[in-house]
């Protein structure tokens, strides 16, 4: 469907949250968490039942650049997931959190935090991303609505001078953002799964909806910071070029197990490449039974 789009300007906005992104990094660790997304197929409805997780899951990343073949501890992300109400109905808050180290800043200066608000059906209601870089500062949010089959995404970004944009997209499909796709798409059944399988789904970032290719690649084990051995699905996360040659973003690795929690990624960046592995996770509601060496 069509994309109704309108710009328009306000006032300076004097009131903002202080959240730090370097955009292209922290853009694609944003994707990466909601990536397990391919634990299953999308369906023609946007409600989904929650099997993965439940209120007061924590779970831990380190993170590390290349930077000229050296590799930098970068600093730590965060993923937390909380029961609230929104609209007067109850709802999952889910909160990123990336933080870089002083060391880290030497090279560019890492902080985010990315907010999404979802119903106890896994609907996407609300999302909201801060980024500053440099000297420019701007904040994302999302709102999504539904009626008679179609899914309606309202958009805004504001900048730090004051400027506003906004745009509305339609779609008769379920349209995400980069952390409700996550909380979704964990509770699917990967047994059916086919090693080189696509999967298209659009994504809202609030500034414009894209649309994300997906490919399973098959089962590893892979160690994850904390010393533990975990039996994983691996996945790309892949652009095209104007050739439609394909281009690997992301490769990611979850637990096969009902969890279905990131545990390593590996991203690949225009100036480098970077991982974050899991240092530790509680409050998750299933035993981790994909553990193959270790705790």
């Amino acid at each position: 469907m069509k994309t109704r789009r309108r710009k328009t300007k306000t006032d300076k906005i004097t009131t903002v949250s202080h959240c730090l992104d370097v955009r292209k990094v922290l853009k694609l660790v944003g994707v990466v968490l909601l990536c397990c997304f391919f634990s299953g197929s999308l369906r023609g409805q946007c409600q989904a039942k929650n099997e993965a997780f439940k209120s007061g899951e924590h779970v831990m990343y380190d993170l590390y650049f290349n930077w000229k073949f050296v590799w930098v501890k970068a600093g730590f992300a965060s993923l937390t997931t909380y029961d609230t109400t929104y609209n007067s109905e109850p709802a999952y808050r889910t909160n990123l959190l990336a933080v870089g180290s002083k060391r880290a800043d030497f090279f560019f200066k890492m902080r985010d935090t990315l907010t999404c608000v979802m119903s106890h059906h896994l609907e996407p209601q609300y999302f909201r991303k801060g980024a500053e870089e440099g000297k420019r500062y701007t904040v994302d949010e999302a709102w999504f609505s539904y009626k008679e089959g179609v899914c309606t995404v309202k958009q805004k970004r504001r900048h730090k001078d004051g400027e506003v944009n906004e745009n509305m997209y339609d779609d008769s499909r379920c349209v995400y953002d980069m952390l409700s796709i996550l909380a979704q798409a964990r509770s699917y059944d990967p047994a059916d799964f086919k090693v080189g399988h696509h999967l298209k789904f659009p994504m809202a970032t609030g500034r414009k909806v894209e649309e994300q290719t997906l490919i399973y690649r098959g089962i590893e084990n892979v160690t994850g910071e904390n010393d533990v051995t975990y039996r994983c699905l691996k996945f790309s996360l892949v652009e095209y070029d104007k050739k439609k040659k394909e281009k690997e973003v992301i490769t990611f690795f979850i637990t096969d197990d009902k969890n279905h929690l990131p545990v390593r990624l590996d991203l690949y960046l225009n100036f480098g490449s970077a991982k974050a592995f899991l240092s530790s996770v509680k409050g998750n509601r299933h035993p981790l039974s994909s553990i193959v060496k270790g705790k």
